[in-house]
């Protein structure tokens, strides 16, 4: 046991204390962060929204995601990922806190793109973080360990977040969750200071290689089996929590216990799997791939029975490829970037999640109101074939491509 202990602690050695310090503003952030998953419910049950309005709704979430990475991987580069952490994290809160107050469906789409697309300029910005204050063998486990407190605080707030709807209300949410995102901004410019670079790291950094990102062709192939994952993905955050109360009748407290599970799951496993596949030496493309057939059989086991725990399994299975794919295909896009064009490759990496926020939610929102559940997971599964595919693609490209710079470089 105490091996094994041991073992599990070795996963977390050699990181910075910087690296801590984001991980910690983050837990705090995403701890709040209870408005998000239980949207679609909100929408649907206190306001009064049809399933096609939510998704419409739910598309203005993602076309504020997209121009929000996209102007935050910009600033990125211009003015620092400090600075634009920060910003996102403050202004964000006091969205998180005005959005209960509005009650039109134009009024909420207005108000959902303009706050998302604060918060979400975040992205690009903690990936650049992550690569800044890190060692490069340990980027990959700097990642993982960000999206360990994300995933820490975000298993909690669903989970307590479910009861506070049960028992007080949902407008308790959004200010709960403006606050922590302030508190995460106030103790993230308290604690944690710009990178200070030297005269030499300060040249490197104005250094700029490479081709732009829509230039580079294995990189879009990459950002398109991000953008058809995505989409697949997001279903999780608005048409499956619709499908565990109509289709299994569970309330939401269950609902929010189920996404507990996903979230403790990523806590307690994700830092050894991504340790254990690193010392196997899996190629980041391997690992997006393996992430992709996780993710396909957790739609398709929805299909083979009504019994209730296919949906554990379905949650199970699709946190494997979570844990497996997320990590790998961030340090991927990360290790594609060259210098001097990070923020803007994480930017539109980032926006890659933003698009499938745009075609996501109201797509499967649309497909579930006119064919059905059952018909919608099979789409689902059969578009995440086709996507494993181009991943196996993309890894045999990219081995030849590396392969080529490195018998170049010798030579």
């Amino acid at each position: 046991m105490k091996k094994l202990y041991n073992g599990y602690l070795e996963n977390f050695r050699g990181l910075s204390k910087e690296i801590w310090l984001l991980s910690l503003v983050t837990f705090i952030n995403r701890a709040g962060a209870m408005v998000i998953p239980f949207l679609s419910l909100y929408l649907v049950n206190e306001k009064g929204f049809t399933l096609p309005q939510v998704g419409w709704i739910m598309t203005s979430f993602g076309v504020g995601s997209f121009v929000g990475t996209w102007i935050g991987g910009k600033l990125t580069d211009s003015i620092g990922f400090y600075k634009v952490i920060v910003l996102s994290l403050f202004f964000g809160g006091l969205g998180f806190i005005a959005l209960q107050y509005l009650d039109s469906f134009f009024g909420l789409c207005l108000g959902v793109f303009g706050l998302i697309l604060v918060a979400d300029s975040y992205r690009p910005a903690i990936f650049v973080a992550c690569d800044a204050y890190s060692e490069p063998k340990n980027v990959t486990r700097s990642i993982a360990l960000i999206r360990l407190a994300i995933n820490l605080g975000f298993s909690i707030g669903p989970m307590i977040g479910g009861l506070i709807i049960a028992r007080i209300s949902y407008t308790s949410l959004f200010w709960i969750d403006g606050a922590t995102c302030v508190l995460a901004a106030a103790i993230l410019f308290v604690v944690l200071k710009p990178k200070k670079l030297t005269d030499s790291e300060e040249k490197e950094v104005k250094v700029v290689e490479g081709k732009p990102a829509f230039q580079n062709g294995l990189y879009m192939l990459l950002l398109v089996i991000m953008v058809l994952s995505s989409v697949m993905f997001v279903q999780y955050f608005s048409v499956m929590p619709l499908y565990y109360e109509q289709a299994h009748f569970l309330s939401e407290d269950l609902i929010g216990l189920l996404l507990f599970l996903n979230g403790a799951m990523i806590v307690i496993f994700e830092m050894p799997l991504v340790g254990w596949l690193e010392k196997i030496n899996i190629s980041k493309t391997m690992a997006t791939f393996w992430g992709m057939v996780f993710l396909a059989l957790s739609f398709i086991v929805l299909n083979l029975s009504d019994w209730g725990g296919v949906l554990v399994i379905g949650m199970i299975l699709m946190t494997l490829g979570e844990m497996i794919g997320s990590p790998f295909s961030n340090a991927l896009a990360l290790e594609m970037a060259p210098k001097g064009r990070k923020g803007a490759y994480m930017g539109y990496y980032s926006m890659s999640w933003s698009l499938s926020h745009i075609a996501g939610h109201n797509g499967g929102m649309n497909m579930v109101n006119s064919y059905g559940y059952d018909f919608t997971w099979y789409v689902i599964f059969s578009i995440l074939v086709v996507v494993s595919i181009m991943t196996l693609w993309l890894n045999n490209r990219y081995k030849k491509s590396t392969t080529f710079k490195v018998q170049k470089s010798a030579v």
